[in-house]
């Protein structure tokens, strides 16, 4: 397992199916990298409280609408014409790389604030995935099991 959450993250967004399922509960209203947080702190066996939800979402709400959200819609919105135009599908691509960075810095985020937290503790088997996904408007139980599974083979 890696130490690290942006490994943990990688390794695991790379998996098969993981991908498609994360883009599908994004759509519904998930934050991805609350989700691999969520599996990262579940593998570490970190106990799931509120207080520790909570301070996740403290994280994750100001950067994810201050600095995410505005380049995944500028990335979204270049997509047809950068179809069209060679130089505009290059600043697509650093729009793209600029995303994923600022994803790689709120996964860094996330884990100095878990840091702390003892690891080793029980917790229920879908505490921390049914936390970290408890603000989605149109939640898709399935997928988030189908996740788990993808991830943990149970």
């Amino acid at each position: 397992m890696s130490a690290d959450l942006w490994s943990f993250s990688l390794n695991t967004y790379a998996r098969p199916g993981v991908e498609g399922l994360c883009l599908q509960l994004q759509s519904a209203g998930a934050n991805v990298c609350l989700l691999l947080c969520g599996l990262w702190l579940e593998r570490r066996g970190v106990d799931c409280t509120e207080q520790r939800l909570q301070a996740l979402f403290e994280v994750v709400g100001p950067w994810e609408v201050n600095v995410v959200q505005p380049l995944r819609a500028l990335r979204t919105q270049w997509k047809a014409a950068a179809a069209l135009d060679v130089e505009l599908k290059a600043l697509r691509e650093q729009v793209k790389n600029l995303e994923l960075e600022s994803e790689r810095h709120l996964l860094l985020q996330l884990e100095r604030t878990a840091q702390s937290w003892p690891q080793g503790e029980t917790t229920e088997r879908s505490a921390w995935l049914e936390g970290v996904a408890a603000g989605a408007a149109n939640l898709d139980r399935d997928a988030l099991h189908q996740l788990r599974v993808a991830v943990t083979g149970t």
